[in-house]
């Protein structure tokens, strides 16, 4: 899945989710290189629900979001369809 980002400098999020709900190949597109890599390797084999429930709410700076935020909304709208 491609997930166009809101208020944070990555453009994009490419992800996977199989069918046992686990976060699979996470990439941000632009942002911060060094902090999208962390988070896209720590969620890695995670499932969805508990990725969500970890970053959902963080902020960048004064943004209302970050990059992980976006990727835990991306993942509410894959397990909401």
């Amino acid at each position: 899945m491609t997930y166009k980002t809101k208020g944070v400098c990555a453009s994009h999020i490419e992800f996977e989710v199989d069918d046992n709900k686990k976060v699979h190949n996470v990439r941000f597109i632009g942002g911060c290189s060094g902090n999208t890599q962390g988070v896209a390797s720590l969620v890695e084999g995670m499932d969805a629900e508990e990725v969500i429930s970890r970053l959902k709410g963080i902020k960048c700076g004064f943004k209302n979001t970050s990059c992980p935020d976006q990727l835990s909304t991306a993942l509410e709208e894959v397990l909401n369809k």
